[in-house]
């Protein structure tokens, strides 16, 4: 897992994965935010390092990252937060909601990925991980074409969504 590789080349104590309720700039993959937090818990329930934190899906609606580190930092005020980001969303960092001010607040950490290049003015700390080309649109696409997901994502997660005839065509 990417988490884990990122964990372990900068030696984090811990990842937290955070879901988001609804992303502002994306549209919804129809799947709820239930079963999306299922999904994390038993993608990462093996890891000691790894935890979920759901202040995004307790808040409900819209959640932009400036706020949600913000409130974190509030409540945890010794923590040097982290935020991993793949290369392809380096690229929308200028087009993030208040950027500057998340910059003061967050150190982000790039992930390599195949076909995009870590460029930005941006300060990143790249971590020199395994390349993986993998993304949730593209494990989503395979389900409705009906293609194999084995090895992209855990057993335990593929159970998960087949069971649930998750983005199946409809």
């Amino acid at each position: 897992m990417i988490a884990e590789g990122v964990r372990d080349a900068l030696q984090l104590d811990e990842v937290w994965f955070i879901p988001t309720y609804e992303a502002p700039h994306k549209q919804s993959s129809g799947t709820g935010v239930d079963s999306r937090l299922q999904m994390l818990k038993q993608a990462i329930k093996t890891n000691q390092n790894f935890y979920i934190n759901d202040i995004e899906i307790e808040r409900k609606g819209v959640s932009y990252t400036v706020d949600t580190v913000t409130l974190l930092r509030e409540k945890h005020h010794d923590v040097q937060f982290h935020f991993i980001i793949g290369a392809d969303i380096v690229e929308y960092l200028p087009h993030w909601h208040e950027i500057e001010r998340l910059l003061d607040l967050v150190k982000f950490i790039g992930v390599g990925r195949p076909g995009y290049k870590m460029k930005t003015d941006y300060p990143i700390i790249e971590a020199d991980v395994p390349l993986m080309d993998i993304s949730s649109t593209d494990v989503r696409r395979r389900v409705k074409e009906g293609q194999t997901i084995k090895y992209l994502v855990p057993e335990c997660v593929e159970t998960y969504i087949y069971k649930r005839r998750l983005y199946e065509q409809k």
